[in-house]
């Protein structure tokens, strides 16, 4: 099975945000991912307004795996929508 899309929208400086970048390195998943805070302005802006598009609370971090939005370090949700 190809694995789906996976982006994440995260924060340098946030713990969830690092585990779940841990937990998808530890699983070999292939991914994408911004932090968010380390972006010039107006990129930042711009970028923000995406994550609010998904996630309207605009929270950390914020996965997108293929169709499904998973907002926050949710390890059993994360893995399910990986099919792992």
């Amino acid at each position: 099975m190809e694995q789906p899309k996976v982006f994440l929208y995260a924060l340098s400086t946030c713990g969830h945000c690092k585990n779940t970048k841990r937990l998808l390195d530890e699983k070999g998943v292939k991914y994408d991912f911004v932090d968010v805070d380390l972006l010039p302005k107006d990129e930042m802006n711009k970028v923000l307004d995406d994550v609010r598009k998904v996630n309207p609370q605009c929270a950390f971090p914020t996965l997108l795996v293929g169709d499904k939005v998973i907002v926050g370090y949710r390890e059993n949700e994360i893995l399910e929508a990986l099919g792992l």
